[in-house]
């Protein structure tokens, strides 16, 4: 079971939000291996969005948002 141990993870959509219209899945970095889990937002996120998990809503479910690599102007 992950716990909120993603929360701060940075992943990729792989399958579109809908944002308060539906889910959509992303793949994030846990334990060494990539795993996909049920996304939710706020907003519509497109496949290939890099998000940032927020919250946890289950062990397979997250929030996310858009995320922005501070590095990169």
């Amino acid at each position: 079971m992950v716990s909120a141990s993603v929360i701060g993870c940075v992943g990729t959509v792989i399958v579109p939000t809908r944002g308060v219209d539906g889910a959509g899945e992303v793949l994030l970095r846990v334990r060494g291996t990539k795993e996909a889990f049920l996304a939710r937002s706020d907003q519509p996120l497109a496949k290939g969005t890099k998000v940032l998990v927020v919250q946890t809503l289950g062990p397979r479910s997250v929030v996310v948002e858009p995320w922005h690599d501070p590095t990169h102007f």
